[in-house]
């Protein structure tokens, strides 16, 4: 962000109920760090350290998902199956969200949640590690290195799920609400800039590692791994949150009597109803977004995890050409991120998740065409993961933002945990039926499966009209 962003983000945080009850607790005994006062400095030294955190954990997530894992699994001649379960597991684990809210609003810090969480699932990465060494040296086969992959893949989610709903509702207070879209903008572009300088560059050192592809591999796992305990590192530096306090303040201003000074200061907007776990099923609006999440993301899943297996595996094509067109989809997603941050700040999310989610429904349809030729490797697969990369970069952020927009502020962990419990099934599902027809269908199975994706992406777009921001 720039100095003039993060001056208004100071000012804007003066807007948020916490500030009272932060500089006075009202647990017995809240950690040093979660009642630091919400000052001008602190804020600027948050966000900062949250962009840092973005930035190292893009790195980390380069060896741990995404095209690199995936060329993995095709060196270990994984079969589509594997690749189901590969991208289905990070969704199905969500499932455990609800119980990562219970656990995290019964904690005393968001930091010292997050370092059980996600720090111990990053460090279990380095079995996979020691696992592809093994393999080097003939110590395991490639089946064995499969089910070890996938035991990590879903031990890492599994911890990671537990944390997610807690570093969410952990943004969401500390980032002015006024600004979500232009910072969360501006940190997912300084996060994609990653992306695209490191993939070609790992996906370079990986290909022409004088030991193997497989060696090259295990060198950026460690790199990765080391960057995402750095990542966590940076977490130390935001303004931690004691999740007892964040859920007191909705209930303060009824303790108040009229003439108090302290209820005064609040804004009207803490004056909220005491939000229980059966009014979530009374919401009608929120029901109404996990409606539309759960089409969504069945739909979206049905093929997500199979574009790059069509290239690497159907189209032959080699990893250095898949991590360049990666590079360019991070690059379009860089570069209009911060144009859609703007813009959802001016016009709301939800009018951006309809139009954009047309272009991204259609996005299927353009791979019905896809060959090898050189029209189509040096024009139609770049300026189809440009369109990819521009159109998710909208997605991505405006469905972030409209979860903070549309959950109350007590228990909001749980909203969260909730909507990503029930996107990680239904995307699970998705990806399980995609690679059940990629497994047992006849030749241009992958090719229908685009096709049906894109046709229910159109459909799961009429829930989201009846969604109010």
């Amino acid at each position: 962000m720039d100095s003039v962003q993060i001056e208004t983000a100071s000012s804007l945080i003066l807007e948020l109920p916490q500030i009272p009850q932060l500089q006075a607790p009202l647990t017995p005994t809240p950690s040093s760090k979660s009642s630091t006062r919400f000052t001008k400095n602190a804020i600027r030294t948050s966000l900062k350290a949250s962009t840092a955190d973005a930035v190292f954990a893009a790195v980390f997530s380069l060896a741990t998902g995404g095209i690199l894992l995936s060329n993995f699994l095709v060196e270990l001649d994984a079969s589509p199956v594997v690749f189901g379960m590969m991208s289905s597991i990070p969704m199905l684990v969500n499932l455990i969200q609800p119980l990562g809210a219970y656990l995290s609003e019964r904690s005393t810090s968001r930091f010292q949640y997050a370092l059980w969480t996600v720090g111990i699932g990053r460090l279990l990465w380095l079995i996979l590690l020691i696992g592809v060494v093994g393999f080097s040296w003939g110590w395991v086969n490639s089946l064995q290195l499969e089910i070890l992959t996938l035991s990590i893949v879903l031990a890492s989610h599994l911890l990671g799920g537990l944390g997610s709903a807690s570093w969410l509702s952990w943004l969401a207070v500390i980032v002015p609400r006024k600004l979500r879209g232009r910072y969360f903008g501006i940190r997912n572009s300084a996060a994609s800039l990653t992306n695209l300088l490191c993939v070609p560059l790992a996906g370079l050192l990986i290909s022409h590692w004088y030991g193997g592809t497989l060696q090259g591999y295990g060198v950026v796992l460690l790199v990765s791994i080391v960057f995402g305990i750095v990542s966590l590192g940076c977490q130390y530096f935001k303004l931690d949150i004691n999740p007892k306090v964040q859920n007191a303040i909705v209930e303060y201003p009824r303790q108040q009597t009229e003439n108090s000074n302290t209820a005064k200061s609040l804004p009207k907007t803490t004056s909220l109803p005491v939000n229980t776990t059966d009014s979530i099923w009374k919401n009608s609006n929120f029901l109404m977004f996990l409606f539309y999440s759960a089409l969504w993301m069945l739909a979206v899943n049905l093929s997500a995890p199979f574009f790059n297996l069509y290239m690497l595996d159907t189209l032959h094509l080699d990893v250095s050409w898949v991590t360049l067109y990666a590079s360019l989809q991070v690059g379009a997603n860089m570069l209009l991120m911060i144009f859609w941050g703007k813009l959802a700040d001016k016009i709301g999310n939800r009018l951006i998740l309809i139009f954009i989610g047309v272009l991204v429904a259609v996005t299927p349809f353009l791979w019905l065409g896809i060959d090898t030729n050189n029209f189509d490797l040096w024009l139609c697969l770049p300026l189809l993961h440009i369109l990819t990369g521009g159109t998710w970069a909208a997605i991505d952020l405006c469905s972030n933002n409209i979860q903070l927009e549309i959950a109350p502020i007590k228990n909001q962990s749980l909203y969260f945990a909730i909507a990503s419990a029930v996107a990680g099934f239904s995307g699970a599902l998705g990806t399980t039926i995609g690679s059940c027809i990629a497994q047992f269908a006849q030749h241009g199975g992958l090719l229908g499966i685009f096709a049906l994706s894109g046709m229910l992406r159109l459909v799961a777009l009429i829930p989201l009209m009846f969604v109010r921001e």
